[in-house]
């Protein structure tokens, strides 16, 4: 029974699985565990449908294979879709599977990590298949915030299928073979006359730049796999537990004399936020997450003196680091996942403000602005930040500012703290003495350079204890290792409440 077992579909669908690029679901679980760690659990399981000729048609374990197993040593629940069974179509025993792993996971406090890859419901079923997802669904939101919970989409993912991976922490996708979609082409075609293919509705790359679901994209399933081993050992396995630190040979007191130079003399160029992440963290190292998504905003997971951080930065280099819909949503779920598992959080700050125009106003800026700024105070974890140049208007408070809880805040030489650039404000306030001026333009660039040199430096925000100090760019790694290390006792709380009401 076990060698049946282990065979899923037969030799015929797993030839057929293989032919299309894929892996097996157990040949996942091979690559994706530690060697010979996995313990399956509910190999005998068989679906219990009579109609449409389904009682002549089962497999042991059904469409899944389930269990538990290690990475790196650490313990981790698994469920691994298996599309030469049905297509992985969900029955109501696939769904009882994942539900019981899901709920081992919750009360012993281990991540959980779902391969998926499913032609959708069983749709001889009916009703019982829905109900199964559901209990999922319901399982996915009572485990988040308590264990962390990753995707991957190793195939076809649709329908309310999607869902179960919306819920998740994180979402991972490999390009020209796993698609995510509510509504397949053909239902598409048939509803708008919209001729779309797969990738282009729910492929890898469609998601990773345009909608934002996927937050990392692989080549192939084994690159997947691995990405998701290195980002679970950023990770606690709780959110009672702290994040895993790791002993680095890098000098915690090292100096970085380039990041002396990477500002430029113009405060219109841009630069590679990225390049001062890397030169400030452990060992060069920066695990980026949803990278081809709203650009303006960098976020991901680094180690500074072996702790384990989230980082958030503004990206110069697109937009000059403005904070659009797309950028606060991103960096809002990555701040509240950092906060629910004890990740101290980095934030690097060079924002002229928050993007104008009608789109980003009729779109709803104001409330997805806000989503940024409700994430950054709710947050109890430490709180350390560095204005590296701009800190503009109400993008100044929101990213992560001495106002909002902010547990240290530096500035370098090159910050510029303002309700706004200085030629903007020159407008507002000299408007008539501008508009009097014999010459106009002389006179603006003179105010300006005034306007500059009173307000584009850090030193007004220091005098008044909003910034705790201002470093040079070569000090930052050693500051900030020092500032969190300090912080390593930090006990904050926000007031007893169900839970708080987010601008949704």
């Amino acid at each position: 029974m076990r060698a049946a077992a282990m065979q899923g579909g037969g030799a015929d669908k797993i030839a057929q699985q293989h032919k299309r690029g894929r892996l097996t679901a157990r040949e996942r679980l091979d690559l994706l565990l530690d060697k010979g760690s996995f313990r399956e659990l509910d190999m005998f399981v068989t679906h219990r449908e009579r109609e449409f000729g389904l009682d002549q048609r089962k497999t042991l374990g059904d469409s899944v294979v389930t269990g538990w197993g290690t990475i790196d040593g650490r313990l981790v629940y698994v469920y691994s879709q298996d599309f030469t069974v049905l297509g992985g179509s969900l029955s109501r025993v696939h769904a009882d599977k994942i539900c019981k792993v899901l709920d081992m996971a919750r009360k012993t406090g281990a991540p959980m990590i779902g391969l998926n890859d499913s032609g959708g419901a069983r749709i001889q079923e009916g009703v019982v298949s829905l109900g199964g997802f559901a209990d999922i669904f319901l399982r996915n939101t009572l485990a988040s915030g308590v264990i962390p919970q990753l995707s991957a989409i190793m195939g076809p993912c649709a329908g309310g299928a999607v869902y179960s991976p919306a819920l998740t922490d994180f979402i991972f996708m490999v390009q020209n073979s796993s698609y995510m979609f509510v509504t397949g082409p053909d239902v598409v075609k048939a509803v708008t006359q919209e001729d779309v293919t797969f990738e282009e509705l729910g492929g890898a790359m469609t998601h990773a730049q345009i909608s934002g679901v996927c937050h990392r994209v692989a080549e192939t399933e084994a690159d997947c796999l691995y990405m998701l081993r290195m980002l679970l050992s950023y990770l606690p396995q709780n959110n009672m537990e702290d994040p895993p630190a790791k002993p680095s040979s890098d000098d915690p007191l090292r100096m970085e004399a380039a990041l002396d130079d990477i500002i430029p003399a113009n405060a219109s160029k841009p630069y590679e936020i990225r390049d001062v992440i890397k030169l400030v963290m452990d060992d060069g190292d920066f695990f980026e997450m949803h990278e081809l998504f709203a650009p303006n905003i960098v976020v991901g997971f680094a180690r500074l003196g072996g702790h384990s951080v989230g980082i958030v930065a503004n990206q110069p280099a697109h937009l000059a680091g403005v904070l659009n819909i797309n950028a606060s949503e991103k960096a809002a779920r990555f701040v509240r996942f950092c906060d629910c598992f004890n990740l101290p959080l980095i934030t690097f700050v060079d924002v002229p403000g928050f993007l104008p125009g009608t789109a980003q106003e009729h779109a709803g800026i104001i409330r997805h602005g806000a989503k940024l700024l409700y994430a950054y105070c709710e947050a109890t974890v430490p709180k350390l930040t560095v204005i590296t140049r701009k800190a503009y208007g109400g993008a100044y408070d929101v990213m992560s500012s001495k106002h909002i809880r902010g547990d240290v805040n530096f500035a370098w030489p090159s910050a510029e703290i303002a309700v706004m650039g200085p030629e903007g404000a020159v407008n507002v306030i000299f408007r008539q003495e501008l508009a009097d001026a014999a010459d106009p333009e002389a006179r603006k660039r003179e105010l300006v350079d005034e306007y500059r040199s009173a307000f584009a430096n850090p030193y007004v925000a220091a005098s008044w204890g909003y910034l705790d100090d201002v470093i040079e760019p070569r000090e930052t790694r050693p500051r900030l290792i020092n500032a969190l290390e300090a912080l390593g006792n930090k006990r904050d709380a926000n007031p007893a409440k169900k839970h708080g009401n987010i601008p949704l």
